[in-house]
């Protein structure tokens, strides 16, 4: 490469303070067109339709989430755990890289614009072709985000249900939206940490650290991640890109920028990711940006269904959304198709762009997925059977609700 190698440089975080960027490879990770297109991409997709702070950024966060790993790792040091200098770098590459497979939106479009291909193995895809042109430097770090490194609790870190991905991402969403309820003592839980037989284990002291971490997460989900309003945003963007789709497969010439028309074009699967180093490159030049100027550009589009969502967008006109425990009948799913196709003047063949229904499920912990607490006498107990903490036996159970979302005040 080119550009001079630096290390130590500082950066200013809203949530830390001062991060330091700890090595000259990291720098030039950072610096790397792929990483700096997570500027572009924001954490929360459609949030801040709900919460006007949620600009924050998958930039943000992956900078913090490599903050945090360091801090963990000097942790595990002082408390004995035997790590090289190479493992010490890998493990912030690693995490750095986690979301680098984000697409834009985040979740909201990961299985329409593409053909259901979830981010991580577009990010493996990514930290591949970086290894490729850092002369192999990743080649540990990507063993560590894959699992296959024999140190198991590195890829705890990076991946399971108490990783440094949700502690920053739980402080970071608490912060940019003002959601207090969702705070967590992610200082405590990383100094609570140790490793046992090369597994990731909270000290028995940090029991209840861990408690208020699985309750925050909990609440985030149903107060931020799933709230009613932003699924109602998503779901008209899943639409908006189907229909976009439809229309470019079927021979319209709408406008989009290059990278996008690829993915409006074709429904790309995972092969043609592997196989295809045009279309990785394409995919990693999208971000939100490439989607909201095709929504401007639609909104004069002489196809009324790309018109109107796009203008239902710029004036947050969203869809009425019908959040409940109950499944929703067959019966009420045609009477409310049948008075949306009425009172707003829709045809049948365009009800599916402004009708949706579906099911969102919340769960604080998996027990299949153990979270370990170190008891003073050696013993590793799962979190869950912890005698005085029946809230976590509670929050193992997943919560279904079921929505129904459809459009409102179109002018057709």
């Amino acid at each position: 490469m080119s550009r001079t190698l630096k290390s130590h440089k500082i950066l200013n975080d809203p949530v830390y303070g001062f991060i330091t960027i700890p090595s000259g490879l990291i720098f030039e990770i950072i610096d790397h067109p792929f990483f700096q297109r997570l500027r572009r991409i924001k954490q929360l997709g459609l949030t801040d339709f709900v919460y006007p702070g949620a600009l924050h950024t998958r930039f943000h966060h992956a900078l913090g989430a490599m903050h945090l790993m360091r801090i963990t790792l000097d942790n595990l040091r002082v408390k004995g755990t035997e790590i090289s200098e190479e493992e010490y770098e890998a493990a912030q590459i690693a995490i750095l890289l986690h979301d680098i497979g984000h697409g834009p939106f985040s979740h909201a479009l990961e299985f329409s614009l593409l053909k259901g291909i979830p981010h991580e193995s577009i990010s493996a895809l990514v930290i591949g072709k970086l290894n490729e042109e850092f002369g192999g430097k990743l080649g540990l770090a990507m063993k560590m985000f894959g699992g296959t490194y024999h140190r198991r609790f590195f890829n705890q870190l990076v991946s399971s249900q108490l990783d440094i991905d949700r502690l920053d991402y739980l402080q970071r969403d608490c912060f940019f939206t003002g959601v207090s309820e969702g705070t967590i003592g992610a200082d405590r839980i990383i100094k609570m940490m140790t490793i046992s037989e090369d597994e990731l284990v909270i000290e028995e002291k940090g029991i209840y650290s861990i408690e208020n971490f699985l309750s925050a997460r909990r609440l985030m989900y149903w107060q931020v991640y799933l709230h009613k309003t932003t699924v109602s945003a998503e779901n008209m963007m899943i639409n908006l890109i189907k229909r976009a789709k439809f229309l470019v497969q079927n021979g319209e010439n709408i406008p989009a920028t290059e990278d996008l028309l690829i993915f409006l074009k074709n429904d790309v699967q995972l092969q043609d990711f592997e196989n295809s180093d045009q279309i990785l490159h394409a995919f990693l030049s999208l971000d939100d940006f490439d989607v909201w100027g095709a929504i401007k550009w639609w909104k004069n589009s002489s196809d009324p269904v790309l018109r109107n969502i796009s203008n239902m967008f710029l004036t947050r006109n969203l869809f009425k959304i019908t959040l409940r425990n109950e499944e929703f009948s067959d019966e009420e799913l045609e009477n409310a198709q049948a008075t949306l196709v009425k009172r707003q003047h829709i045809s049948k063949e365009d009800l599916g762009y402004y009708f949706s229904h579906g099911s969102l499920s919340n769960y604080a912990y998996l027990s299949k997925e153990k979270i370990n607490i170190l008891t003073k006498k050696g013993e590793k107990i799962d979190v869950a059977s912890a005698a005085d903490l029946p809230n976590i036996k509670a929050m193992s159970k997943i919560v279904k609700k079921h929505f129904l979302c459809h459009a409102k005040n179109l002018i057709l």
